[in-house]
């Protein structure tokens, strides 16, 4: 295997910072994106920023308790990558300012749409804020005085908080800006056409002097801290893991600082004192803007309705056969059927799971939920399949971050109700999205399986890109129930010759796929490979394909986030060409394809190439070979490799390039939209 380093091996959280980059890039492309999906994608950023500040930079701050000297002989070098990413990241919020300041903010004046700071306040302005102030902000504002030599004081994560400067500079005052509680914009009025709105944020700057009104005031900064959101369990777990979740969650709300996100007009000395008082390091420090915690922009209110500054509205593109039938056990058994969300809708999981809860011959439903919806017509239906006296099995993953609350308490529901409901395992993750129905046909038991690349989530179907398989094959399904008896803890190796199972079967597979293409292209024949995924880490994984490159085995590779891999180098890579695409919907699911001597191999599921992946989470990936399936997934493939809008080339140096600034005279292909072209001609 090829020794990596450095120059051949990208660290994954470095290259992660590019991926968000594509994401600032799209509320930079006027061109393609109306003002209000702009104004989203900026809310994107701020909100994958956060949770890489909670997850992935506390992690490293981790590493830095690690003796130096194992440091040294692991290669980790925590303190370089924090701060490489705090230099990347300082030049990408500037970035961001300028596209909020400079281009959003006037496209919205334009537009009607005035966001109106506390210096453009009027009297007029003036009688409404106030009224608003005393009734609904005011009773939920905390508000401390702090002795600086002596005082302390606890920020919350993720909240915002002013903090005051007096001309007493023995104290400092601090005030929560209550966004978690109300809307953090408040319409003003309507006049002309023109529409007034403001951030509660600068309501409560102007009233600051009636706040503290023993006080010179001489300063008021926005600041926002990130904590550390890793719950740390013991590995060495009971049977009562959902419960140590549940009480664990607490701690994230008090864990170790990992960024004090701060005005960055705030003087050096208050900078360096605000630090002092918060306990926080140098390297934690990350200047900003006026306003933080812009993921609440998901909720700007758009008080014009005008069409034009949103996303046209794409209609639910009916299946062929499972939109014009109410019997899903019929339709599987003539043939296997893919849905493609959120072209199609969720709908056509809800229904098949509601129709397995009323159907008298079904006996049995087995689910894995990684993020469990709220209220909706998939967990109903699983409700109702108790009441109607169904087994219901249900493995939830406690596990799933931020989500452990959420699934636990669904867990909680389904339990009340009759389900064997079974949480998480130590040290691995059920990732898997998938379902097994059992039904009683002349006298047999006859299975009907559903395998997808995205969660049982109706919401996340509207803008998540993801595959569904619908299938009644004996083998699949016999293979699938194989897997849920591992869940269920009656198996501990499932025996498949077909479908993929991390952490069985999955990397010793692709292993020998990719060896079987590099055998072709040594022998002179065609040899090619297509991946698409979301990540790409697994050292292993990367030698081996760097190993097929230098084997003149094509591979072409489509990932969405960070990817540890890079592309393009000779000797090396120069067979592998990577891009990333980033559009109106999140690219989330994963296929595989193997040339194979012309006997094409097609894989789609749940897992990426990442360690994690293939050897400590369940994951399936699900063969494609009936023919009318395939094609349609190739077909989407091909789409999307051939992107030239939104499509950026992955090369050594991150440079986000769009394909098509590199070869003007490509033929335009927005893949998400040619692929709704093409399911709607086809289906319809």
């Amino acid at each position: 295997m090829i020794n990596l380093d450095e120059t051949n091996f990208k660290h994954r959280d470095i290259n992660w910072l590019a991926f968000n980059e594509r994401v600032l890039q799209e509320a930079e492309d006027v061109e393609n994106n109306p003002l209000y999906e702009r104004l989203k994608f900026l809310a994107i950023y701020s909100t994958n920023l956060d949770e890489f500040f909670r997850v992935r930079v506390s992690q490293l701050r981790q590493l830095k308790r690690v003796k130096k000297k194992i440091r040294k002989e692991l290669s980790l070098r925590p303190n370089k990558i924090v701060k490489e990413i705090k230099k990347t990241v300082n030049t990408q919020q500037e970035r961001f300012g300028k596209v909020f300041r400079l281009h959003i903010i006037p496209e919205l004046k334009a537009n009607g749409i005035h966001l109106l700071t506390s210096k453009l306040y009027t009297e007029k302005h003036d009688a409404i804020i106030d009224g608003f102030y005393e009734e609904k902000l005011k009773p939920l504002l905390e508000v401390t005085v702090v002795n600086v030599k002596q005082g302390d004081i606890f920020l919350q994560d993720q909240a915002l908080y002013f903090y005051v400067l007096f001309k007493d500079t023995q104290k400092v005052g601090f005030v929560n800006i209550p966004s978690d509680k109300i809307n953090r914009f408040l319409e003003l009025y309507e006049e002309n056409g023109a529409h007034y709105l403001t951030f509660i944020d600068d309501i409560i700057h102007h009233k600051m002097q009636d706040i503290f009104p023993a006080e010179t005031i001489r300063g008021i900064y926005e600041v926002k801290i990130s904590r550390d959101a890793e719950l740390y369990l013991d590995d060495e777990v009971d049977g009562i893991l959902a419960e140590r979740i549940y009480e664990s969650l607490k701690r994230r709300h008090r864990g170790q600082p990992t960024r004090l996100l701060y005005d960055a007009s705030m003087d050096k000395e208050d900078a360096k004192r605000l630090r002092k008082l918060l306990k926080v390091g140098k390297v934690d420090m990350m200047p900003g803007g006026r306003y933080h915690n812009f993921n609440d922009f998901f909720s700007f209110p758009d008080p014009t309705d005008n069409p034009k500054l949103h996303y046209q509205e794409q209609p639910s593109i009916p299946h062929s056969t499972l939109a014009h039938t109410d019997d899903y056990f019929t339709a599987l058994k003539e043939r296997d059927h893919l849905v493609h969300f959120p072209f199609m809708s969720f709908n056509y999981v809800e229904r098949f799971i509601e129709q397995a809860a009323i159907d008298p011959d079904v006996t049995e439903i087995k689910i894995s939920l990684y993020r469990v919806a709220d209220e909706s017509p998939l967990t109903s239906a699983l409700l109702k399949a108790l009441d109607n006296g169904k087994k219901v099995f249900i493995f939830i993953e406690a596990k799933a971050r931020f989500d452990e609350e959420n699934n636990i308490k669904w867990g909680r529901k389904f339990e009340e109700k009759g389900a064997v409901v079974i949480y998480s395992y130590p040290r691995i993750k059920v990732h898997s999205k998938i379902l097994l129905v059992k039904r009683k046909e002349e006298g047999k038991n006859r299975r009907y399986i559903y395998i997808g690349t995205g969660n049982f989530n109706a919401k996340t179907s509207k803008v998540y890109a993801d595959h569904g398989f619908f299938s009644a094959n004996k083998k699949l399904s016999k293979e699938l129930d194989r897997v849920f008896k591992v869940l269920q803890g009656d198996l501990i190796v499932p025996r498949n010759k077909h479908l993929l199972v991390s952490p069985f079967t999955t990397r010793r597979t692709f292993e020998k796929l990719i060896y079987d293409e590099i055998e072709y292209a040594q022998a002179g024949k065609k040899a090619e490979i297509k991946i698409k995924i979301n990540s790409l880490e697994d050292k292993e994984m990367i030698q081996l394909l760097y190993k097929a490159s230098q084997a003149g085995v094509k591979i072409r590779m489509l990932v969405r986030g960070f990817s540890s891999l890079v592309p393009g180098i000779e000797g090396l890579s120069e067979n592998i060409y990577m891009t990333s695409i980033l559009d109106r919907y999140l690219e989330h699911g994963r296929i595989y394809y193997f040339y194979h001597g012309g006997e094409e191999q097609v894989y789609m599921g749940s897992a990426d190439l990442m360690t994690r992946n293939l050897d400590r989470r369940i994951e399936v990936l699900v063969p494609i070979t009936q023919p009318n399936c395939k094609k349609e997934l190739l077909d989407i493939l091909t789409l999307q490799l051939e992107d030239t809008v939104k499509a950026r080339i992955q090369d050594a140096v991150a440079s986000n390039t769009y394909v098509g600034q590199q070869d003007e005279n490509k033929t335009a292909i927005r893949s998400q939209y040619a692929i709704f072209d093409y399911l709607k001609n086809k289906h319809t």
